[in-house]
């Protein structure tokens, strides 16, 4: 198939990979030309615009930093919808608001694509792997004729519903990561005052009832002072203002999450730490 793919950052690069493995034609767009170079060296076809990736390919993926790229990619000059989209298969992996999801749903229909939202998790290793976690909204028929793409790069894939349908449940599952990045570092904090070995405290902690999946991927890494990016802290403090802002609208009132933010916002905005991975906030107690 020929496939577009617009935005070749951590996870993109990673998703790409895959897809040139799996033997698609793989057509790439990114601000940063020297992040497809790796992709076109294994076969994918350089292009100068989002607009150009869009008419070269039958199925256009985005993989975005902020619904502000978001927005600029499908709605901005030399964009998505610039080109003629009928008949295409349009899908943003970005993680980003419900109500952007479904306006690219509105806007892609009336101009006769099929259009899904279709945020991932798993980080990068997920990504290089192969077994991201998809949850799709939007054009059911085109999440059936899509999933054995899907499957090319992700190990479970479901479908929620209509537009923003996936969004919404990405954000379901950040509410729940951002209790458990919280509850990870202060779990090495109270132990290293405590005076625990803490590699043991880690393998101990593991193979018990608070074993999750933030533990055992960003766990070892903190232990090894690795702060490098499998998600970068700015993109998931990002995903819980999208998150608390979404709650809010339905009436919510998320205390854990709004801590979390709080948080993740003294390090991004205050320490400037947001490119480093999520596991950094540990460095809110550990310089």
């Amino acid at each position: 198939m020929k496939i577009g793919f617009i935005g070749t950052g951590v996870m993109g690069n990673a998703i790409c990979l895959n897809l040139l493995k799996a033997g698609h034609q793989l057509f790439v767009y990114n601000r940063s030309k020297s992040k497809t170079d790796n992709l076109v060296e294994q076969g994918a076809v350089w292009c100068s615009s989002a607009r150009v990736v869009t008419k070269k390919a039958d199925l256009i993926f985005t993989m975005l930093g902020f619904p502000t790229d978001v927005e600029e990619v499908y709605f901005g000059s030399n964009g998505i919808f610039e080109e003629i989209v009928q008949g295409k298969y349009i899908v943003d992996l970005t993680t980003s608001k419900p109500r952007l999801a479904q306006k690219i749903f509105t806007t892609g229909v009336k101009n006769g694509a099929k259009i899904l939202d279709a945020p991932v998790s798993g980080g990068d290793l997920g990504a290089k792997n192969g077994t991201l976690t998809i949850m799709a909204g939007g054009d059911k028929d085109a999440f059936r004729a899509l999933q054995p793409v899907f499957n090319d790069f992700g190990k479970a894939v479901h479908y929620f519903g209509p537009a923003g349908s996936g969004q919404n449940t990405k954000m379901a599952n950040q509410i729940m990561i951002a209790g458990t990045m919280t509850g990870m570092t202060e779990m090495f904090v109270y132990a290293k005052e405590a005076g625990l070995d803490l590699a043991t405290v880690l393998e101990t902690v593991s193979g018990g009832s608070a074993a999750n999946w933030s533990l055992s991927n960003y766990g070892p890494r903190i232990l090894q002072g690795d702060y490098t990016p499998g998600f970068f802290s700015k993109h998931f403090l990002k995903d819980l203002r999208i998150a608390l802002e979404t709650a809010a609208e339905m009436n919510l009132s998320l205390p854990a999450t709004t801590e979390a933010k709080r948080l993740y916002e003294v390090l991004v905005d205050k320490q400037h730490l947001g490119d480093l991975g999520t596991q950094s906030l540990i460095k809110l107690w550990w310089q």
